[in-house]
């Protein structure tokens, strides 16, 4: 049986829905250019591919949970 293919299905601030396409490539820019030096979200926002997301603590915390359950 093959494995399912992992999907990241997120709301952009236009409630318009998004699916990643490299969640490891995403999850790397947003800890790059998105977190504080403590780890979490520092409130900037991110543009991908005309979404627009708010990386607020909470947003990035939801989100590292998320993929790790992938």
């Amino acid at each position: 049986m093959m494995a399912m293919p992992k999907k990241l299905i997120l709301q952009d601030l236009d409630n318009r829905s998004y699916e990643v396409e490299d969640i490891e490539r995403f999850m790397q820019h947003l800890e790059d250019f998105h977190t504080n030096a403590e780890g979490e979200g520092d409130s900037s926002l991110h543009e991908e591919n005309g979404y627009y997301f708010r990386v607020t603590p909470a947003f990035y915390r939801n989100l590292k949970e998320r993929v790790a359950q992938l």
